[in-house]
């Protein structure tokens, strides 16, 4: 009987997989399918704990959901791999194709250790593929609304269809998983599929309509919470915009959440033409920027890390992330430019606290979002633009409600206070921090410092 295996890797799903389906083809009407995740210790070892808990939580739904027969195998894909097809006599590999760096590189290094074994990639996580979409002259966008404009011309497959009966593969020997981290305190998405469908299904039938305003409001429930389901495949963009359209009644909201799904393909398709931007500058200029080290500047940044800096939004934005491994988009951007302009940390820092914390740690959005933030990026803000904590915490949370969930301390203050509570008739709450810096001198000496760049 023919074996077809399947490797997963960011596609823990059964709908919507045309890996899947292509591997029940490929094994015939008298085979079978073996689905088997690698723990790979170049992906697994550096991911964060909350990233690791999720990960483990989802393939534990996706066992159950393939009748117990996925396989855990544990070490280097390229040896791994070739040794089960042995083990098997397995007539083909399948998987979705990985457009990271590291992901392509391993990918090449399985495919050449199978020799003659088929190693058949079929779909990507993404609407489009990363690469497809280019100029006219064939170079890659470096500007997000040109490419969004080609990528809708470009379009996209409809989603594909679930199978109604997979014959897997039983009885094969299996690895145990790493054991599951513990988390002190953090609250993670329910994992898994039927997890991610049902928070979509809930965002489209409740929310959608009102994303446009809702998205950019942290202290409402106004976005879809997809992004973790997303990074690990839980559930595949193809479905939600097949919903969409079903949705689209000309509205603002549906055309943003679709924006939002090209910013994620567009961040992917940048590190696909630039894999060294994932560490490194795509604006080199701005390279040699002075940045802030030593034992002050330390203590800064521990502060800005565990929510004590004393600015409302932004002690707000961080303890989200340790308390949900999640921060809502808005706030992020907030918070990075702090890190980058307030406290003068280079923005590969902070990018590592969010890829250590964040259950939706994405290489791409997370290192592109950051060089967005700090003005060296594709499409990026101006260096130049720099959040104001208090304005944008005024903007974006005016009653307090994001800043009071999060940090207890300024629960009782009257909401005109909250995003400055040292004007408070009573001052500071008790065990709530003093501003950790003038947000207006750093200001100025982040722009002292761009300007100096921009004269060399």
């Amino acid at each position: 009987m023919p074996t077809a295996v399947l490797w997963f890797r960011r596609d823990l799903r059964l709908t919507d997989h045309p890996a899947l389906l292509a591997a029940i083809e490929a094994a015939g009407p008298d085979g079978s399918v073996l689905p088997v995740f690698v723990f790979d210790d170049r992906i697994y070892g550096p991911a964060g704990d909350p990233r690791r808990a999720f990960l483990l939580d989802c393939l534990a739904d996706l066992r159950e959901q393939t009748g117990g027969a996925l396989v855990f195998r544990t070490g280097d894909p390229a040896q791994v791999l070739p040794r089960l097809v042995e083990e098997l006599g397995a007539g083909s590999v399948h998987l979705t194709a990985d457009a990271g760096p590291y992901g392509r590189q391993r990918d090449t290094a399985v495919e050449q250790a199978l020799g003659d074994v088929p190693f058949v990639r079929t779909g990507s996580p993404y609407l489009v593929a990363p690469g497809r979409v280019v100029k006219n002259d064939g170079t890659p966008f470096k500007v997000f609304t040109p490419f969004t404009r080609a990528w809708r011309e470009h379009g996209w497959h409809a989603p594909a269809p679930r199978p109604d009966d997979v014959p897997w593969a039983t009885g094969v020997r299996s690895d145990d998983p790493p054991p599951r981290p513990e988390l002190d305190g953090v609250r993670l998405p329910p994992a898994g599929e039927a997890a991610g469908l049902d928070a979509w299904a809930h965002f489209r039938d409740e929310r959608l309509l009102g994303y446009a305003e809702g998205r950019n409001t942290p202290g409402t429930n106004g976005t879809s919470r997809l992004s973790a389901y997303l990074k690990y495949g839980c559930v595949h963009p193809r479905t939600l915009v097949a919903d969409l359209a079903a949705h689209d009644d000309g509205g603002e909201s549906v055309r943003r959440y679709t924006d939002e799904l090209a910013w994620r393909d567009f961040y992917a398709d940048v590190l696909w033409h630039r894999p060294d931007s994932a560490r490194a500058y795509l604006k080199p200029e701005l390279q040699s920027m002075a940045y802030d080290s030593g034992p002050h500047a330390d203590e800064l940044l521990e502060a800005w890390r565990t929510g004590r800096t004393g600015f409302p939004i932004i002690d707000a934005g961080m303890r989200q992330m340790l308390g949900e491994a999640y921060v809502h988009n808005r706030v992020r951007m907030i918070v990075a430019s702090f890190l980058v302009k307030d406290l003068h940390q280079e923005w590969t820092v902070g990018a590592k606290v969010f890829m250590e914390h964040l259950v939706d740690g994405d290489l791409a959005s997370n290192q592109h979002g950051w060089q967005w933030v700090a003005g060296t990026g594709t499409d990026s803000s101006p260096y130049y633009r720099v959040f104001n904590p208090v304005t944008q915490g005024k903007k974006f949370d005016p009653d307090g409600t994001y800043v009071k969930q999060w940090v207890p301390e300024l629960r009782d203050l009257d909401p005109k206070y909250v995003h400055e509570p040292w004007t408070a008739p009573g001052g500071i709450p008790a065990g709530y921090p003093a501003p950790i810096v003038d947000h207006a001198h750093e200001r100025l000496v982040s722009l002292d410092r761009y300007n100096a760049v921009r004269a060399q």
